[in-house]
């Protein structure tokens, strides 16, 4: 397929797992990929080993690395200047960057709050806003947010599920407002992932990887985990102009579990 022939995407957190699929599937698509990230050997080594691919090379597309710390005002609007300026256009946008500082909520302290609510939520307002001074002039563009289930509530990840929570309110409110200059925005919300992101939980709760990915399967209807490809397929869709009347949702993605 080539549904991204001809546009440009910015990844942000693309230097690894969900991003990093997320990246290679819209690049094996057609689009060009930029591939964010605040760790420049991480997006450097991804955007290469993604031009390298034979689909995205079959394809058309191409991924090049940009770094930049998305929680910073100035850098995130310096990035996306430049990023706009070099391809004369800027079409989809995946609000992706985000980190843990899991606690129970009566350990959790004020850097471990401000942190995860600043690199999950805020840099999504600033990418987003930065984004749509391209795309309302251009009166196109798709905006594709990362929630999660854990924005319904989870133990330890107060600070993580009120930014994931924050991101579903900030997408329907994004897609009411830029609506009208034909942007689509929504959100995926991933349940139990395999990511270093997800492994690093399991190390947490005194489990290694393979038990705690064991344990979320037992309870999942389709039993097993999610892989970082299968929720770049979605994100992949959203981008796309296959939902093109589609606009303002929430897709959770968990093996339906509840």
């Amino acid at each position: 397929m080539s549904r991204f022939n001809n546009r440009v995407a910015i990844v942000t957190g693309g230097a690894q797992g969900i991003g990093a699929a997320t990246a290679l599937r819209l690049a094996t698509e057609g689009a060009t990929v930029v591939v964010l990230d605040l760790n420049a050997d991480g997006a450097k080594a991804t955007a290469q080993q993604i031009s390298a691919h034979h689909e995205v090379v079959t394809a058309g597309g191409q991924a090049v690395a940009a770094v930049c710390d998305v929680t910073d005002e100035p850098a995130v609007d310096r990035v996306f200047e430049e990023i706009h300026s070099e391809f004369g256009r800027l079409d989809i946008l995946v609000n992706n960057a985000g980190i843990t500082r899991d606690n129970l909520f009566f350990k959790m302290n004020l850097p471990e709050w401000e942190a995860v609510l600043t690199t999950n939520l805020t840099s999504a307002y600033l990418c987003s806003r930065a984004a749509q001074r391209y795309m309302v002039p251009a009166k196109y563009g798709k905006i594709v947010c990362l929630s999660s289930r854990s924005a319904l509530g989870n133990r330890g990840q107060a600070n993580y599920a009120a930014a994931k929570a924050g991101i579903q309110g900030l997408t329907s409110t994004l897609a009411i407002e830029l609506g009208p200059f034909n942007i689509n925005v929504n959100a995926v919300a991933p349940g139990y992932v395999a990511t270093s992101m997800t492994a690093a939980t399991a190390e947490r709760v005194g489990s290694s990887p393979a038990e705690h990915q064991e344990a979320v399967a037992a309870r999942t209807p389709l039993g097993r985990v999610g892989q970082p490809e299968e929720i770049a397929a979605a994100v992949a869709f959203f981008a796309s102009d296959d939902s093109s009347y589609v606009s303002g949702q929430t897709l959770y993605i968990n093996g339906g579990a509840r």
